[in-house]
C-alpha cells in the first residue's frame, strides 16, 4: 500500500512536465516506463533519451558554433586563411541535409543545427568577400543563395533532386574540407580560422552519427556525418599542428606595428 502511494505521488509530481517530455524528449511509452513503472534502466528508452538530448544539445550549441569564427574575422577585419570555395561546398552539404530532412519530415532534433549553421556559414562567406574588397560580390552571393534555397525547398523540386543533393554531401564535404586543409598547408598557418568553431563542429558531427541512426534510421544521413567527422578531424588536427606557428605569427605582427 505504501509503495502504491509513493508511485502515485511520483506520477502526479511529473504530470505537469509530461507534455514537454513527450513532445521533445521521449515517447509516451517511455514516459510510462520511467515515471509510472520507475524502470530507469530500460535500454531502448535510454537510447531515445540520449539521442534526443544530444540532438537538442547540438542544436543549441549550433546557434553559437561559428560565432567565434565570425567575431574573429570582424575583429581582425580580415578573412585571411579561409577558403571561399570551402564555404560554398559546406553550404551545399548543409543545404542538402536541410532539404532532405524537411522533405522526409525527419524530427527537427535530428537536423535542426543545419538551419543555424547555414545562416552563420552564409555570413562567413559574405565576410570573406567583404574583407577582400568585394562587397558587391558578397551581397550577390547572399541573394543567389537564398533564391536557390527557396527553389530547392519549394514543391516544384522533385524528390529525386533532393535525394541527389543529399547524396552529393559526401564529395562536397570531402572536397570542401580538403580546400581548407590545402589553404592551411599552403599558408603554413590557419589564419583567421577559429579553433573553437573547428573543434565544436568536429564534436557535433561525431555526436550526429549516433542521433541520425537512432532518430531517422537513414544510412545516407549517418554516412554523411561519418565522412563529415573524418574531414573535420583533419582540419582540427591542422589547428593543433599550426598552433605555435599562428602564435609566432601574431608576435611578429605586433613587433612590426611597434616598429
Amino acid at each position: 500500500m505504501a509503495e502504491e502511494v509513493i508511485l502515485a505521488k511520483g506520477s502526479s509530481f511529473m504530470e505537469p512536465f509530461k507534455g514537454a517530455l513527450v513532445t521533445y524528449l521521449i515517447p509516451e511509452s517511455c514516459y510510462d516506463e520511467f515515471f509510472l513503472n520507475f524502470n530507469f534502466l530500460d535500454v531502448p528508452c535510454l537510447k531515445i533519451l540520449l539521442s534526443k538530448g544530444l540532438g537538442i544539445g547540438i542544436i543549441l550549441g549550433s546557434v553559437m558554433v561559428k560565432l567565434p569564427q565570425i567575431l574573429k574575422m570582424m575583429n581582425a577585419k580580415s578573412g585571411e586563411g579561409l577558403s571561399f570555395q570551402s564555404v560554398l561546398l559546406e553550404l551545399l552539404a548543409i543545404t542538402g541535409t536541410m532539404a532532405y530532412s524537411i522533405t522526409n519530415k525527419f524530427p527537427f532534433s535530428s537536423w535542426g543545427e543545419a538551419l543555424f549553421l547555414m545562416l552563420q556559414t552564409v555570413t562567413i562567406g559574405f565576410l570573406i568577400q567583404h574583407y577582400a574588397g568585394r562587397s558587391g560580390r558578397g551581397f550577390l552571393f547572399v541573394i543567389l543563395y537564398f533564391a536557390l534555397l527557396g527553389l530547392v525547398l519549394s514543391p516544384i523540386t522533385p524528390m529525386s533532386v533532393v535525394t541527389t543533393l543529399q547524396a552529393s554531401n559526401m564529395p562536397a564535404i570531402i572536397v570542401g574540407r580538403l580546400f581548407q586543409a590545402a589553404t592551411n598547408f599552403r599558408n603554413g598557418h590557419t589564419g583567421q580560422l577559429s579553433a573553437i568553431s573547428v573543434f565544436l563542429l568536429f564534436a557535433g558531427s561525431l555526436a550526429r552519427i549516433f542521433t541520425s541512426l537512432q532518430e531517422t534510421g537513414d544510412t545516407l544521413m549517418a554516412a554523411t556525418y561519418v565522412i563529415s567527422s573524418a574531414c573535420n578531424g583533419i582540419v582540427a588536427l591542422q589547428v593543433l599542428y599550426y598552433w605555435n606557428a599562428s602564435a609566432e605569427r601574431k608576435k611578429k605582427k605586433k613587433r612590426k606595428k611597434r616598429e
